[in-house]
């Protein structure tokens, strides 16, 4: 199709185009839709009896802390990513809040160790973790979806990665919430590697979740093509 026929096409479409919001308006309404969810799955499934007392946990508030801004500056890259002519240093954003949160946990391992010995990094199975994460980061995961697909392709593996580790961090911030499994250990291991299971997954599906084709396909549907 010649420029000037595509042009008079673009003319002809009745309906106005509307402009994506700005990546940080994206974030406040994803955050604003899917953190009622959040609550409402802690609520059902009882917040945790000590949980007034993990509040005054300095440990448990920077590991909460640090998971809610990796999930908040994952999203941020993840809309960022869709938009032509995007900085890519933002795609850095959450490596900051992610360390804090891994170096938190590491240190508590280090203690653990320190305090009881090899017995204080003994490695018990918690199957509940994947399923718990997976059910408060349901939502949040449907609707970023939903949300990038309104994007351009530009990086399609990197942009659902970061999207699903914005859905796993908020899973998991959720999940500390009502689960009461504390030691470092199976914390790293099993919450933790549970986000990086859900984020890999996530990047791996970019390709059938953002594709050119399915955008080009849609736009030529528009324009009147066939």
């Amino acid at each position: 199709m010649r420029t000037d026929e595509l042009m008079q096409r673009l003319a002809e479409i009745p309906d106005p185009v509307s402009r994506l919001s700005p990546p940080p308006i994206r974030v406040a309404g994803w955050f604003a839709l899917v953190i009622p969810y959040v609550g409402l799955v802690v609520l059902v499934m009882s917040p945790r009896s000590d949980l007034t007392v993990k509040f005054s946990d300095v440990g448990y508030l920077i590991e909460q802390s640090a998971a809610l801004l990796t999930g908040l500056t994952a999203s941020l890259a993840a809309f960022a990513s869709t938009v032509p002519g995007f900085d890519r240093r933002v795609l850095l954003l959450p490596a900051l809040p992610f360390a804090i949160w891994f170096a938190t946990l590491a240190l508590g391992c280090i203690r653990s160790w320190l305090e009881f010995g090899p017995e204080g990094l003994a490695l018990q199975p918690d199957w509940y973790c994947f399923p718990a994460i997976l059910l408060v980061g349901m939502v949040p995961a449907i609707a970023m979806a939903v949300m990038l697909r309104r994007g351009a392709p530009l990086t399609p593996h990197v942009s659902t990665a970061l999207g699903g580790l914005a859905a796993a961090g908020l899973g998991n911030f959720g999940l500390r919430l009502f689960h009461p499994q504390d030691a470092s250990i199976m914390v790293l291991v099993w919450q933790m590697g549970t986000v990086f299971v859900l984020t890999a997954l996530a990047g791996w599906a970019g390709r059938f979740l953002l594709d050119w084709r399915s955008l080009v396909e849609a736009t030529r549907r528009q324009l009147g093509y066939r």
